[in-house]
């Protein structure tokens, strides 16, 4: 029998035995994290191998015969230039590798537009009250990113083919309005693709503001879970029909490739961006880690190289994922506790519950020994308006702590609703 058609006594037997099983959960004292998407120390290992690829070698240098123990080339390597060119389907001479982190990269270039401005235009951080259109759910380091530079964030809800671009297309009427973040393939967390609509879309934007920029986190491009992956329509290509080009700067990195926090990391961008970019970069730094670039290019090679080192990542993840969407199917779909998207890639699943609060799910989790993100994190200022996202990462436990894990997570859901459902009655 389904909880819609149970009686007040019925929900009530339902509710005890719910709290039976969450004290006995309790006892068995988890630690259980599912808190953010690391990989598991199993994907970790893939890349090994690329620590012995300049030890104890000589010939440091590369291709072009600098040597890349010393100072220089502040745009990065050409092979790995060439590298992410290839992944991104960009001009190398349209490319700046950088140091471990695209999230720095990202933020060093808000602060950028914010003490320097762009486009020749004044300095954001003078220019008033400026707002950022942060699409939702979404990746909560955007967010605190505003938050650090003060910048007001206007939230758009996603669709099935991406953000809701009628509604972008009238926030951008606003001059204050200067940018937007977007995860255009297997967005985090809700694994959508952008449909080549919606990137046509965004490309065909006429902001009032002349430095809009578009902060397109492309942190995904390669993360496929199977055999019939999203297909996500180049932005540079979509933009030579409007001449947006000046619009996008688009970001990447090795981080979930090889090793996070020792990657590589990526831009691409316009001409007339770049120029702006390195000339700021030059201030910054004599140049980033050249020793890692070589490593990376002579582990990976070329795109290719990179797709065969993420089938390997693929054979690992897509059964964990597999786990989680079973559960979730087998526990949650037949009361309709909750609605989860099915990703093709990425790194997360959305969990969206029906019946009840989504931060009682959160403290109910960890009652029982499981660290979830912080519910809420998905949205602006932590605070998720209909209470109801979670956003689940299956990446990092093993595959037991996994099934655990996401037990914990089903009857923490199906606790909250009938605690809710044994108020209303």
């Amino acid at each position: 029998m389904q909880y819609a058609e149970m009686t007040s006594q019925q929900l009530a037997e339902e509710r005890k035995k719910a709290e039976a099983e969450f004290a006995q959960m309790k006892k068995l004292n988890l630690k259980l994290d599912m808190s953010r998407g690391k990989p598991g120390a199993d994907q970790l290992d893939l890349s090994m191998d690329m620590l012995k690829e300049i030890i104890g070698v000589c010939d440091c240098k590369a291709a072009n015969g600098f040597d890349c123990r010393n100072y220089g080339v502040l745009e990065g390597l050409p092979e790995c230039r060439a590298l992410f060119a290839e992944i991104l389907e960009v001009p190398a001479e349209n490319v700046i590798v950088g140091g471990a982190s695209s999230l720095n990269l990202m933020f060093d270039y808000i602060a950028q537009c914010m003490t320097k401005g762009v486009g020749g235009e004044a300095p954001w951080a003078k220019q008033g009250n400026i707002k950022f259109i942060c699409n939702v759910p979404g990746y909560d380091r955007h967010f605190t990113i505003c938050e650090h530079f003060g910048i007001e964030m206007l939230s758009v809800e996603m669709t099935e083919n991406g953000p809701d671009v009628e509604k972008i297309r009238e926030l951008v009427k606003d001059p204050l309005v200067k940018g937007i973040f977007c995860v255009p393939k297997y967005s985090n967390p809700d694994g959508i693709t952008y449909s080549d609509d919606t990137v046509r879309a965004l490309a065909a934007l006429t902001p009032a503001a002349k430095d809009f920029r578009v902060i397109w986190d492309n942190a995904y491009v390669v993360h496929d879970l199977n055999d019939h992956p999203d297909s996500l329509l180049n932005i540079f290509e979509a933009c030579k029909a409007y001449g947006s080009e000046d619009m996008f700067v688009e970001f990447t990195s090795t981080s979930k490739i090889t090793f996070p926090g020792a990657g590589v990391s990526a831009l691409a961008a316009s001409q007339a961006n770049i120029r702006e970019i390195r000339a700021r970069l030059a201030m910054q730094t004599i140049s980033y880690d050249k020793m890692n670039q070589l490593r990376h290019v002579k582990f990976l090679k070329n795109a290719a190289g990179v797709r065969a080192h993420m089938k390997k990542h693929a054979a690992i993840l897509a059964p964990k994922f597999q786990i989680v969407l079973d559960a979730l199917d087998r526990e949650l779909r037949e009361n309709n506790l909750g609605r989860w998207t099915v990703p093709n890639g990425g790194y997360f699943i959305s969990l969206n519950t029906t019946q009840c609060s989504a931060k009682r799910v959160g403290e109910l989790c960890r009652e029982m020994g499981v660290v979830l993100t912080s519910v809420g994190a998905t949205y602006p200022y932590g605070v998720d308006p209909a209470d109801r996202n979670i956003r689940i990462a299956p990446t990092y436990p093993s595959v037991e702590e996994l099934k655990k894990a996401v037990e914990v997570l089903c009857l923490a859901v199906r606790l909250a609703t009938l605690e809710n459902l044994t108020k209303k009655v």
